[in-house]
């Protein structure tokens, strides 16, 4: 059933999960995650959600059998997603090429798109309800590496909700695997871009070394007494930014930064005023960790088809006072500061950092996350019945974090959320 905290109530009937795999015979092999990749903070399922409409030109289409074979095709061309994960030496993770296949589930529920009302906005109200039960991901030998749920409505919408190992691809990799997905839905014969794993460009050099101050990895100690955790009463809501907004939100910032991004002023707008919310000490440091796409910070940029995981979370910090106090272009020149710092070298050394320091995990501590999902276009991807109404992470919780920012690309009747 539905949340009990919500007006509307209704029932998602599942089949039981049965395993989809390549439709033709694919490698029995190993294949090597990179040092990027098998990182202690991405181990773990992350889900997104997409929501359809009815359209007329597919009546007499199921969205589930068109879903379905597509995702067997795809597995073709992608086939390590229809293996299992294993650990190695050192903690490193492999994937084992068995070709046992990815779990897809089958539902029906009875509501319809229009009786959600204004609930379909991220985060989806009723999101639980659409996923697929996640086994434990620290299971590495049986957990599925792709977890499908795909749900009928009453009205001949839809909702797509797509969880992934994280070690095995980033929001751009994923937004890759879907795409070719959604082309073999709609009658493509392969993908129009052909996958490359080539893990071996982010490995760890020999021997390992660290050339750059990563403080995103450091370990700092949690003042809070036990049991005043603020994350207890943390609330997840969204927020628009639209052209009005972001232009209201710019004035504020000085001339020499006029030029900075409209990521670069929402983050150092919610960094402020969460710092503000949660009554941090003056004199303690907060970090925002900004994900940056390495892709194309590399010289020259990762291949084309590459969808491995390739991206840093640079950390901005500041204390907790000067944040607060000083004018607005503090915040922002910090955030953009610290996405400059991702180059081809930050990303060889938070490799090397990995093998040397042994997997080490994110600090959380007075941190927070952003991760700007605009570009990962979740929304246009395209299975035959046009683009997604909405398409964003379904939880906020994101690895350790417990509530992450995500910036996606939403349209209300008047104007985007940023």
């Amino acid at each position: 059933m539905a949340p009990s905290s919500s007006s509307l109530s209704f029932t998602v009937r599942k089949c039981q999960p049965e395993l989809v795999t390549p439709a033709i015979p694919t490698p029995h092999e190993t294949k090597l995650l990179s040092d990027i990749d098998d990182q202690e903070f991405l181990r773990f399922t992350y889900s997104i959600i997409q929501i359809y409409g009815n359209e007329s030109s597919m009546a007499n289409k199921d969205p589930v059998r068109v879903i379905r074979q597509a995702l067997a095709q795809t597995l073709v061309f992608y086939y390590p997603f229809a293996g299992r994960l294993r650990e190695g030496r050192g903690r490193k993770l492999m994937v084992d090429c068995t070709g046992e296949g990815v779990t897809f589930v089958e539902a029906d529920a009875d509501v319809t798109l229009d009786q959600f009302g204004d609930s379909l906005q991220p985060p989806f109200a009723y999101a639980t309800e659409f996923l697929c039960e996640v086994p434990d991901s620290q299971e590495l030998a049986t957990c599925p590496l792709l977890l499908i749920q795909v749900t009928r409505l009453k009205c001949g919408g839809f909702v797509v909700a797509t969880g992934w190992h994280h070690t095995m691809a980033d929001g751009a990799g994923l937004s890759q695997f879907m795409n070719a997905w959604a082309e073999i839905a709609r009658g493509a014969s392969a993908p129009s871009i052909s996958p490359l794993w080539r893990r071996e460009l982010l490995m760890a050099r020999d021997p390992p070394r660290i050339t750059r101050n990563h403080r995103e990895y450091e370990h700092v100690e949690d003042t809070k007494a036990p049991g005043t955790n603020s994350n207890d009463n943390l609330v997840q809501r969204s927020f628009f930014f639209g052209p009005t907004q972001i232009a209201a939100i710019r004035r504020l910032v000085p001339y020499h930064l006029r030029q900075c991004t409209a990521f670069d002023i929402i983050t150092a707008c919610l960094w402020r005023c969460r710092t503000k919310a949660l009554q941090i000490e003056a004199d303690e440091d907060v970090r925002m960790m900004c994900i940056v796409n390495a892709r194309n910070r590399f010289k020259p940029p990762l291949p084309v088809g590459y969808y491995g995981n390739a991206f840093a979370y640079p950390a901005a910090i500041s204390t907790a006072g000067k944040l607060c106090g000083n004018p607005f272009g503090y915040a922002v020149e910090l955030i953009h500061k610290v996405k400059g710092e991702v180059t081809e070298e930050y990303m060889h050394s938070v490799a090397d950092l990995m093998v040397i320091k042994g997997r080490c995990m994110l600090t959380t501590v007075r941190a927070c996350l952003v991760t700007d999902l605009t570009r990962a276009r979740f929304r246009e991807v395209d299975f035959g019945w046009g683009k997604s109404l909405s398409g964003a992470p379904a939880l906020a919780k994101t690895g350790p974090f417990l509530a992450a920012t995500h910036i996606v690309s939403y349209k209300n009747p008047k104007e985007k959320m940023g």
